[in-house]
């Protein structure tokens, strides 16, 4: 399974490396209040991915901790219920002895 992995990567690379090596041509992006940044286009097409990933990451953030809090919530519940479940029966009295069983 290692195996199979780094060769996708390797691919990959080599996929996204020779992309780059064919699109060195200079853009042109024309910012607000005349302002020009010029770059080649494989170097602007990795920027506003990477730019696009960290805003994807940043938009889930919100939900990961919210369901890391009610994890936690639940958590402390169920061990609260456990304890209360192993505590019961001898805090109940003789905890079931004297009693009959009919068969």
């Amino acid at each position: 399974m290692g195996v199979l992995a780094w060769t996708l990567r390797i691919i990959l690379f080599l996929a996204l490396f020779l992309f780059a090596l064919k699109n060195t041509d200079m853009v042109s992006l024309r910012l607000y209040f005349d302002q020009v940044w010029q770059a080649p286009l494989s170097l602007v097409l990795l920027v506003f991915f990477a730019a696009g990933a960290v805003v994807g990451v940043l938009a889930t953030l919100a939900t990961v901790f919210r369901q890391r809090r009610e994890i936690a919530r639940l958590q402390r519940e169920l061990r609260n219920r456990s304890r209360e479940a192993s505590a019961g029966p001898a805090a109940a009295g003789d905890g079931g002895a004297g009693t009959q069983h009919v068969i």
